[in-house]
């Protein structure tokens, strides 16, 4: 056990417990508030930062989760203090919410700094927050606990059992198909999103809030509970409980994410069959606490790990509330906890081996035994070749076996308005083995990375009963999607990564056991495409967006900003003045 801190050694003390002027000044505003000495004096102030809006549906029940989370700290003896941060949702912002995971982040970080806080729990779940809100507190290094939101219910439509995303891109196909009426289309509007919380296929948001868990930055298991269940809000106030007791041991972010940690956080990411999206966002996170995560790691991993977790999109049955049920991530972790260091240092103080101790799984269907895996290797492969020299992800699983080696003439478009156009044409040009690709839409293309990645079938191959094909983009995926799409595409095209130089008709090569995506184009021919090809005009003249494309790192060094990462700089001190 640590020594425990003294009252005067807590970071608020700084700001309440000198007598001089500016200190008289901090008092004073908190009398304001209609605190009296006692409420914050020698006592730990905890912020709990609250990703809640009105417009991120995932989040709707966070003003009441941040009560539980208050009442667990007045409990343990600490002051509460909520603080709004900003709310990256996925389902509204334009052009993709990736643009402003880093926003989120730097807003972490400096609000952490800048005010008198000892500890800190953040609140997120919606995909991009879980990483934002992580990414700056591991920057700004005081005590953190990360609270989840939690899955919704699953959806429900006409005694069919609906999944976040992957159903809506299966019944959206149907529909242009015209094998779905008005009267249907609406019923599944519905009935697939049915309660507050994050979307409940292993998705991004799942993938992202189990990495949490596996990190041991949250409770154990807390990223398996359902939104509206009461154990949600239990898990709250505990949240509030712990983290000040974490501040009484000084239990910072260093000694809980390590390399070790991290490790874990990927090996258990492979084995939930998370989202590709998982790739970029881990390796950010990592890179804050120090941590050189690479594609290859991921691979290497990906290439060991069985997916276990019968999940949609990657499992074909199940959604998170059925994972709930059948014992959550502990029991996952559990299954594997041979392939995981449980000696790592979590938020309960305890080490991961003892948060496992008691953990069962009560359903061998949906959490599946290491005999019996939904898929013999993890959830993500990483790709390499000369369309692609950086690396670039795939989801094997989740797509038609038929591609995991595949020949077929390109499709290339520059853009999504163009693209989304063809596929609706009947008369398209287009077969079976042709290979679709979308350009100009990665970290500075999109702008921001957006979520395009999993193309349309064309209508032309809907009628004739066709449901997948290869797919290409230096784009995103959302987590909920499926197919044979292969991801991230580094460089990107926007910045003349080999992409940029692909052209329509050429013969398009995957190789998935050898890792390999190649375009079927000799050297000399290349080097002419590339002598010959303009960067685009970039996507933005000032502001946010301007410093984006400034500093965004690209897909395969996770797009972080370059000035955040470790080896930019050393981070600012406390100040000396308040």
């Amino acid at each position: 056990m640590s020594r425990q801190k003294a009252a005067g050694e807590l970071r608020s003390a700084r700001w309440f417990a000198p007598d001089d002027l500016r200190s008289f000044g901090h008092r004073s505003r908190m009398m304001q508030l209609g605190y009296g000495e006692a409420d914050f004096h020698g006592k730990p102030v905890i912020g709990i930062l609250n990703t809640w809006s009105e417009l991120n549906t995932c989040h709707a029940h966070f003003r009441e989760r941040a009560k539980d989370v208050a009442r667990g700290v007045l409990q343990a003896g600490g002051l509460p203090v909520e603080m709004p941060s900003l709310s990256v949702d996925e389902s509204f912002t334009k052009p993709t919410s990736m643009l402003y995971r880093n926003m989120l982040a730097m807003e972490t970080e400096e609000m952490i700094r800048s005010h008198p806080l000892d500890g800190v729990v953040l609140m997120g779940g919606c995909d991009k927050t879980t990483p934002g809100l992580v990414m700056g507190a591991i920057s700004a290094g005081i005590p953190m606990i990360y609270l989840p939101a939690g899955p919704m219910l699953r959806g429900n439509y006409a005694g069919r059992i609906l999944g976040s995303g992957s159903d809506a891109w299966k019944y959206w196909d149907e529909r242009r198909a015209g094998n779905i009426t008005d009267q249907e289309w609406i019923g599944l509007q519905g009935g697939i999103a049915r309660s507050a919380g994050v979307c409940m296929t292993m998705g991004t948001a799942s993938t992202m809030t189990a990495i949490a868990d596996a990190m041991g930055i949250t409770l154990p298991g807390a990223s398996s509970i359902p939104a509206v269940d009461a154990n949600h809000q239990r898990m709250g106030a505990d949240c509030g409980r712990r983290i000040v007791e974490m501040v009484w041991e000084d239990l910072t972010p260093d000694r809980i994410v390590t390399e070790a940690a991290v490790r874990n956080a990927a090996v258990v990411a492979m084995a939930t069959g998370c989202s590709t999206n998982a790739v970029v966002h881990l390796i950010a996170m990592a890179r804050r606490a120090g941590i050189d995560l690479t594609l290859d790691d991921m691979d290497a991993l990906g290439r060991t790990t069985p997916l276990i977790a019968n999940v949609r999109p990657s499992g074909k049955d199940y959604l998170m509330e059925d994972f709930y049920y059948a014992g959550g991530l502990r029991a996952l972790m559990k299954r594997i906890e041979d392939r995981l260091d449980l000696s790592c240092m979590t938020v309960t103080g305890q080490t991961m081996g003892e948060n496992l101790e008691g953990a069962a799984v009560y359903n061998d269907d949906v959490i599946r035994p290491l005999s019996n895996p939904v898929y013999r290797e993890g959830s993500l492969a990483v790709l390499k070749g000369n369309l692609c020299p950086d690396g670039a992800v795939i989801k094997p699983a989740a797509c038609d076996p038929r591609f995991h080696l595949h020949e077929g003439p390109a499709l290339v478009f520059d853009s999504y308005p163009e693209m989304k156009k063809a596929v609706d044409d009947p008369d398209l040009d287009v077969t079976p083995d042709t290979v679709m690709v979308l350009r100009n839409a990665g970290p500075q293309g999109g702008p921001g990375f957006p979520e395009w990645g999993m193309l349309p079938i064309p209508k032309a191959l809907i009628r004739q009963g066709h449901r997948d094909m290869l797919r290409i983009s230096d784009a995103r995926m959302s987590g909920t999607s499926y197919g044979a799409c292969i991801l991230h595409v580094a460089p990107e095209s926007h910045v003349g990564g080999p992409l940029a130089l692909l052209r329509n008709g050429d013969i398009v090569r995957l190789d998935l056991p050898a890792r390999r995506l190649d375009m079927l184009v000799d050297e000399a021919e290349l080097a002419r495409r590339r002598a010959a090809w303009t960067p685009p005009q970039p996507r933005f003249e000032r502001g946010y967006g301007w410093m984006f494309l400034q500093h965004v790192t690209q897909a395969d060094q996770g797009c972080d900003f370059d000035f955040l990462q470790t080896d930019f700089g050393r981070p600012a001190g406390e100040p000396d003045i308040f």
